[in-house]
């Protein structure tokens, strides 16, 4: 079984960026064979017809460090699990994200890599894993989640934990919306946020699926008709 996976974990982002996710799922995926399923403490505003699975909540943990969960063996998902960040916009099909490498865990190789072509490192807002996979990630996570804190986030901890047995994404298919689709544009103070100064339009390369949002602004808040076009 395929499942298409995301967290909504505390007051970040509502059900509605739930809904819009699953709607461009949806919308890009041919496959009849998968699921949608949200892991989150708080199904307000959440379509009733989107399955969820509840959050437990740890005070040790929030944000992104609940991630190293979908590295659990006897996580109740069982196949493979394609996880994606709230904050990105789909605009392409996303077949191919399980049909990549086949039996690997494959993730983004970090938008850093825009300044530096050598650039070796993880982004986790769009990751594919096999459920049981990479098991001591979750296991050596959980025995002692404030040492993994000391890394600076979950990517550098699962970085860290897989050594050299994963694959990088083409980086054509998931692009960061700000540096590389609008080639970091100058920013503004917005409604009290950061903003782009001034509307544009992203460059879309053929074989983009997945705008990725990192910082500011968020999809909701970024005025470009290319993203109201597809966030929805």
């Amino acid at each position: 079984m395929n499942y298409v996976v995301c967290l909504k974990h505390g007051t970040k982002y509502g059900g509605e960026y739930v809904n819009r996710l699953h709607n461009m799922v949806s919308r890009h995926m041919t496959a009849d064979n998968y699921q949608f399923v949200c892991l989150t403490e708080d199904t307000h505003g959440i379509d009733k017809d989107i399955r969820t699975i509840p959050l437990h909540l740890d005070h040790r943990l929030k944000g992104w460090w609940y991630k190293p969960y979908f590295f659990n063996p006897n996580f109740e998902l069982q196949g493979n699990l394609l996880y994606l960040d709230l904050d990105v916009v789909i605009c392409d099909s996303l077949d191919k994200f399980f049909t990549y490498k086949p039996d690997s865990f494959c993730i983004i190789r970090d938008f850093n890599r825009h300044q530096r072509p050598n650039w070796d490192r993880m982004n986790s807002s769009v990751f594919r894993i096999t459920t049981g996979q990479q098991a001591h990630v979750y296991e050596k996570f959980i025995e002692n989640p404030h040492g993994a804190r000391r890394f600076h986030g979950d990517q550098d901890w699962i970085y860290n934990q897989v050594k050299s047995k994963f694959h990088y994404w083409p980086d054509e298919w998931v692009q960061s919306y700000k540096w590389e689709m609008r080639g970091k544009p100058e920013m503004t103070k917005l409604n009290g946020k950061r903003n782009f100064k001034e509307i544009g339009e992203p460059t879309v390369l053929p074989e983009t699926s997945i705008a990725v949002f990192h910082g500011d602004p968020n999809p909701s808040e970024c005025r470009d008709p290319w993203v109201i076009e597809n966030w929805k």
